[in-house]
């Protein structure tokens, strides 16, 4: 894989719209040939007020305009906004790979890991070690920093490349990395006890639910209460599609329930694609948006 990025010059780095945005639309076409230039050198005049920026069409927000953006999403004013604007690059809207997110992914996971991991031991000395992994291990996971992102807005903020921009919604191992991104960027610049603060309230009604819970996730058994409760029969699982080598399979499988056949899902083995799978039906008969579309894990 090369680690270069040969996009058009001046690709305005825009979040997915149905509207086509051309070159014209660009209101700072310097900035978008080159997008570091806003982190580096100050805007002229008074930045936009945070209310003004959010109210603003996705497609018309500037590089700048993004920064601003996300500093009043978080509620972190970064010292240094090269840190905000690398934690925002998805890596097809990057020069060069390294300038991307991907490394601030790379610690970001592990510092929401770690702040996590210490909020459950401290809050909650009832719970064992294995309980207190299964919490950590759903309050972490790629679904709750999607969710969490979106919640917060971090997907209208992106950087992203032509291709990206193409499609109607963002999957989410996209906006779980630039939720993992931001966490490293905001650590990078404001320390630890920030991002813990910030972390707290982010996630805490995701570490009430998981403690609640005691991180126990079987859809296929609560599926399996709700068929025979409200349709009398029993859901079955049906395997669509499975793609990779032999020692690294991953799985496509629907519920069928009261013979209609459910949003599949992927999974990295059959007994957590049927997870998903079951999760994906819960949602929809209770008339929720599926929560495994189309990604594979």
């Amino acid at each position: 894989m090369t680690d270069e990025f040969n996009g058009p010059p001046h690709d305005c780095e825009t979040l997915p719209s149905t509207t086509s945005v051309g070159s014209d639309d660009c209101r700072d076409d310097a900035l978008l040939a080159d997008p570091s230039a806003s982190a580096s050198k100050p805007a002229k005049g008074k930045p936009p007020k945070a209310a003004a920026v959010a109210a603003l069409p996705q497609e018309e927000l500037t590089t700048e305009e993004r920064l601003d953006l996300c500093e009043s999403i978080v509620g972190h004013a970064f010292s240094d906004r090269e840190l905000l604007l690398e934690a925002l690059t998805h890596a097809s809207g990057a020069s060069h790979r390294l300038k991307s997110n991907e490394r601030m992914e790379f610690l970001g996971d592990a510092i929401l890991g770690a702040v996590v991991c210490d909020w459950l031991y401290h809050e909650r000395t009832d719970l064992n070690e294995g309980e207190l992994t299964k919490i950590k291990s759903n309050v972490v996971s790629r679904q709750t920093c999607s969710k969490v992102a979106k919640r917060l807005g971090l997907d209208r903020c992106l950087l992203v490349g032509k291709g990206v921009r193409k499609n109607r919604s963002f999957p989410k191992s996209l906006t779980s990395d630039v939720f993992e991104s931001i966490v490293a960027a905001i650590y990078l610049d404001g320390g630890f006890d920030k991002v813990r603060q910030l972390l707290h309230l982010w996630l805490a009604q995701e570490v009430a639910e998981g403690i609640d819970s005691r991180g126990d996730e079987n859809h296929k058994s609560n599926l399996q209460q709700v068929v025979q409760r409200d349709f009398s029969t029993t859901p079955s699982y049906r395997l669509l599609d499975s793609v990779g080598p032999d020692h690294s399979k991953k799985f496509q499988i629907a519920v069928l329930v009261d013979g209609l056949l459910r949003t599949p899902a992927w999974g990295r083995s059959k007994k957590d694609a049927e997870q998903r799978a079951a999760a994906n039906a819960l949602a929809e008969i209770s008339g929720k948006e599926p929560p495994f579309q189309g990604d594979m894990p």
